[in-house]
């Protein structure tokens, strides 16, 4: 009967972690690869970003945190090559391996909480032929890895960086290859559809090789508890998923086959590119439970592997929440072994991190050894050199009782821990009452990669967040890096009523150079595509719907390149045109009524078409302009002439801006530099260096006071990218390049300097990105992104002016739509909102007014900007705001039932569902009538229908209370005699019902019992066509049967015992 016996495993339970639980705000990485995108060890994870090369780290540790903080460690920044796959010491918790399509291997020492990211690897192996596909370290010697790169399989002993040996006869892809558990042996999944099994200290050609799936698409392997069983996914000739049970010694064909479904692709929030990806197998070798995971979906399936019948059992299937990106197992010596957990499967979302428990049901909260038996310890059993000369010595198992811990730990000595950092005296400082209680906490960094330091990471703290943080937030930032007091930030299309709508006949089709319009506090300028190069005009003070009917615009008589408002005088607007010229507008300050057709000035100078203009930020009538004719003009506009003309440049101007103190001028070129010039000193650069690689586009702006320049431009392979530069030293490259995404439309940088905060989108996009620039490491800290439903074709920023500052807008924009002009506020979510937010709002420039006229400046003169407040009168800094004292939190009803007995707490919950239908003590209504007059007629009889629900209300709690009496005297009659019953029939997984229905018996008989069992487990029996699983159910129900007509016998022994009175 041992082909009947129940898995222990039947009434498992799939628990995936409540959303508190959840490692949030990181971002998956969605390159195709042969990786499982995270792996786990008992100390932490380490997962796939969606920056190429950067891997995100998290600790395990932290379960009690409300939140759990994310690091990024830069593997493989030289050439943003993706990282394929990595994995965990067995051994070392700390000690991480990752390969990439840089073709290196790299190894990692991980820090502890006090100790800073790596800034470069432990160890490097390679470079391979080819780009590394896979990795995994050896089950029981530490120092011995095997990777794969193409068609090549090495094992490599790490302390000598050094390949032991190639593993030969591949013929195509290798696209996994596993140790089995006991570390003798390795095996291969080719896309040649072959299955090898190797024995690399023997040979280097494979020992036995059989056809695994008849489809090469992606064949994954999973080693059992044995040396004799794998198990293998794949597709079949009909593209349906299949797994596969094999044993080595019967190699020839599976032991056991199952047949999943047609992968359903990623049609919907999947990978482009990724159709019918195979299943993850992520299998346990102890418990032998096999959970099958296919990227871009949101399921998991368990199995389990019983290779003695042998077999492939369904278990259990999981429905999630989002789709997967990847799954990994967690240690067992990780397993929360006291409530039962068998398994712990780590999902990785698009944007978040899921805990999936898999617990087994058990009344007693006890250690139970048949669920937990041994396991590997954390010791390794050889080295590199003696598993090599022969020895096949095994991990010395451990025990998972928790009252057999702690177990000894071992750090590998590939790599020598690092020496901990001493602690860096900081002031004290108290958070203020009105922070977001999460302020003090890192949020995740972005993937930056630095030329100087591969890791962005540092123990460095921002200057800029003014949030004090306790000792143990100042060592969980030494770990993660400062965080940014707006990364919390929320973006919001303001009502429709504020929009413009019904815009007809834009212009889509300006330059790429041209931000596509332009908008001060007053008006928006925006060019249409009918002839002329018509702009149109739209008053930000009156919005709605636009007439049907032809607007009133400007006529430029060509077609517009771009256009600019002058920043002291809002009513004139620049537009260069494709003819050479920059014609000066102005509109009436009421706005456009009539069609204007000429030009308060025009500029002429140079001799091909205009493509930028840029005004001066400090005196007045000063404006710079870029033309394909390679130079750069500046402009006195209240002479009408050119005064300045800068020189130098190879090949199209892509961008310039000026420096805050209007002294220096910035541009980015097609021809690979960029360049600083004092216009007034020198017509040549005073400053160059290299800039972007691509040649599709680019932005310039000052940042961080002027000490700072950003570029966002494209690398060599179209991703768009940013470049941060120090001001002074441009010749020596960017400090910092930040990977954002692969787009065809160069990002358009809106910096705010009040908050250091830069905005960037592009024409044709969906998201807004908002990064804090910092003129030191980590240089970008990363803030909450705006998502649009549909793109926008144009995005500028307000004045400050703009904002609501009582509520803590610390931005304003304009987003233009194909039809529609829509303004974004982009706000900090405060809790103490009355108070003016000093630390988000500090003095702002008058950048309305200028400081210098236009010969004051060309004379060589120089000023600094008014500064203003933006506090309301009636509102008082944050600053100087009362603290609150925090009041005291009750206990939760949860705490106070759980110190009550379960009689209590039914009377409790009785009492309170009586209260709620009316007090049987108070007085009716009716007791206090004395007679009413006709006016008061209506009051009364509302108060008589009010009587009448209570005296419903009343009857149906009496009668509630008498149902419950009864059926509690009812429960108590059937009281023990019940209880053996009950103990049956969860023993055996029937209850006494079911089993009398499968074997068709209305009363228990001995005979009739026997009879119908021997019937219906012959008819059954698969020699005649039957099914093993009825014959299962007939054994079951036959063995309920006779447990009860045990307990029925054993009763009327004890009665026939009883004295008689």
């Amino acid at each position: 009967m041992n082909r009947f016996k129940v898995s222990k495993f039947r009434h498992m339970e799939v628990r995936p972690s409540r959303r508190e639980a959840w490692i949030s705000d990181v971002r998956a990485g969605t390159t195709p690869t042969c990786g499982n995108h995270i792996k786990s060890s008992c100390s932490l994870i380490a997962f796939n970003s969606d920056r190429p090369g950067v891997l995100g780290i998290v600790s395990q540790e932290s379960h009690g945190e409300s939140k759990k903080h994310v690091a990024y460690l830069g593997c493989h920044s030289e050439d943003s090559d993706v990282v394929t796959d990595l994995d965990f010491s067995p051994f070392d918790d700390f000690l991480l391996a990752s390969g990439s399509a840089d073709r290196m291997i790299k190894l990692w020492r991980l820090p502890g909480a006090r100790e800073a990211l790596p800034s470069v690897a432990g160890v490097v192996l390679g470079p391979e032929e080819l780009p590394v596909e896979g990795l995994q370290f050896h089950p029981t010697s530490d120092g011995v890895l095997v990777s794969t790169a193409g068609r090549a399989v090495k094992v490599w002993d790490i302390a000598k960086q050094q390949p032991l040996t190639e593993l030969e006869a591949h013929k195509d892809l290798v696209q996994s290859a596993v140790w089995s558990r006991d570390g003798a042996l390795v095996g291969t999944a080719c896309k040649d559809k072959q299955l090898r099994i190797f024995d690399p200290r023997e040979r280097t050609k494979a020992s036995q090789s059989t056809q695994a799936h008849e489809n090469n698409r992606d064949t994954r392997l999973a080693w059992t508890g044995t040396q004799e069983h794998l198990v293998s996914t794949g597709f079949n000739q009909m593209r349906e998923r299949e797994v596969k049970l094999w044993d080595t010694r019967l190699f020839s064909s599976a032991l056991a086959s199952v047949t999943l479904d047609t992968s359903p692709g990623y049609s919907t929030g999947g990978w482009p590119g990724l159709q019918q990806r195979s299943l993850i197998p992520l299998l346990d070798p102890d418990s032998g439970l096999l959970v099958l995971a296919g990227k871009g979906e949101n399921q998991l399936y368990c199995y389990e592997v019983t290779p003695q019948q042998p077999a492939l059992s369904p278990v259990t299937k999981c429905i999630l929440e989002s789709v997967v990106r990847g799954a990994a197992l967690v240690p067992r010596r990780a397993l929360a072994v006291m409530s039962c957990e068998v398994l712990q499967v780590l999902q990785l979302s698009d944007t978040a991190i899921i805990p999936i428990s898999y617990h087994v049901p058990r009344k007693a909260a006890q250690f139970h050894e048949d669920l937990f038996p041994d396991t590997a310890g954390s010791v390794p059993a050889s080295d590199a050199h003696t598993w090599w000369a022969g020895d096949n010595q095994q991990v010395q198992k451990v025990s998972l009782n928790p009252a057999c811990r702690p177990h000894s730990t071992f750090v590998s000595s590939l790599i020598p821990p690092m020496e901990p950092a001493p602690d860096i005296a900081q002031p004290a400082e108290l958070p203020r009452a009105d922070m977001d209680p999460s302020e003090g906490f890192s949020s995740p960094p972005s993937s930056l990669i630095s030329p100087s330091t591969p890791s962005s990471l540092g123990p460095s703290l921002s200057s800029t967040s003014g949030i004090g943080t306790s000792p143990s937030q100042r060592s969980l930032q030494s770990l993660l890096g400062p965080s940014s007091k707006f990364r919390h930030a929320q973006g919001t299309i303001l009502h429709r009523d504020s929009h413009i709508t019904n815009l007809k006949g834009l212009n889509l089709t300006t330059p790429g150079e041209s931000d596509g319009f332009c908008a001060n506090q007053l008006h928006v300028a925006v060019p249409l595509l009918s002839n002329g190069g018509q702009v149109a005009v739209l008053e930000l003070k009156k919005p709605g719907r636009l007439p049907d009917t032809a607007l009133p615009t400007l006529q430029n008589g060509t077609a517009v390149m771009d256009l600019a408002w002058d920043p002291f005088d809002p009513h004139r607007l620049a537009v260069a045109g494709e003819d050479a010229r920059i014609r000066l507008w102005r509109v009436p300050p009421g706005g456009l009524e009539n069609v204007l057709t000429t030009p308060e000035t025009v500029l002429t100078g140079h001799t091909e078409k205009i493509y930028s203009l840029c005004f001066h930020p400090l005196a007045a009538d000063i404006l710079a302009s870029t033309s394909y004719d390679l130079t750069i003009r500046i402009w006195d506009l209240q002479a009408g002439a050119e005064r300045l003309r800068l020189q130098g440049h190879q090949d199209q101007i892509f961008s310039l801006d000026w420096s805050p103190d209007g002294q220096q001028l910035a541009t980015v070129c097609k021809d690979g530099h960029v360049r600083v010039y004092e216009p007034r000193s020198s017509p040549v650069p005073l400053q160059e260096g290299p800039g972007p690689e691509g040649g599709r586009g680019a932005r310039i702006v000052w940042v961080c006071d002027g000490r700072c320049l950003l570029v966002s431009g494209f690398d060599s392979r179209s991703e768009r990218q940013l470049q941060l530069y120090i001001a002074d030293a441009l010749a020596d490259g960017p400090s910092a390049v930040l990977g954002l995404d692969v787009a065809p439309s160069t990002l358009l940088p809106s910096y705010d300097p009040d908050t250091g905060l830069v905005l960037l989108t592009g024409k044709g996009d969906t998201r807004v990105f908002l990064y804090e620039v910092l003129p030191e490491a980590p240089f970008f800290l990363e803030c909450n992104s705006f998502t649009s439903s549909d793109p926008h074709k144009g995005f500028v920023l307000l004045p400050k002016t703009e904002c609501d500052i009582r509520e803590v807008e610390f931005a304003r924009c304009l987003r233009l739509r194909h039809t529609s002009l829509e303004p974004i506020a982009f706000r900090l979510p405060r809790v103490r909102k009355e108070f003016f937010q000093d630390d988000v709002f500090p003095d702002t420039a008058v950048s309305w007014e200028p400081v210098l006229n236009a010969e004051a400046w060309l004379g060589g003169a120089n000023g600094q900007p008014r500064r203003l407040s933006l506090r309301p009168p009636d509102m008082t800094p944050v600053s100087q705001a009362p603290r609150e004292t925090p009041a005291r939190r009750a206990p939760s009803s949860a705490q106070y039932l759980e110190e009550k007995s379960d009689q209590q707490k039914k009377e409790e919950l009785l009492n309170a569902m009586v209260a709620k239908l009316g007090n049987r003590e108070d007085p009716l209504p009716q007791d206090s009538f004395e007679g009413v007059d006709e006016d008061e007629w209506a009051k009364y009889l509302a108060q008589i229908i009010v009587m009448g629900v209570q005296v419903v209300g009343r009857a149906f709690a009496r009668a509630l209370r008498q149902e419950f009496a009864a059926s509690q005297a009812a429960a108590d009659a059937r009281g023990r005699a019940g209880h053996q019953s009950a103990a049956a029939s969860n023993l055996s997984g029937l209850s006494l019902q079911e089993a009398q229905q499968i074997l068709n018996i209305s009363k228990l008989n001995p005979e009739q019992v026997q009879k119908n069992y021997e019937h219906l487990f012959k008819v059954n029996d698969k020699s005649v066509g039957g099914s093993f699983y009825l014959q299962s159910k007939v054994v079951r129900a036959k063995e309920r049967l006779d447990e009860e007509l045990r307990i029925q016998a054993q009763e009327d022994r004890e009665k026939g015992q009883m004295p008689k009175t």
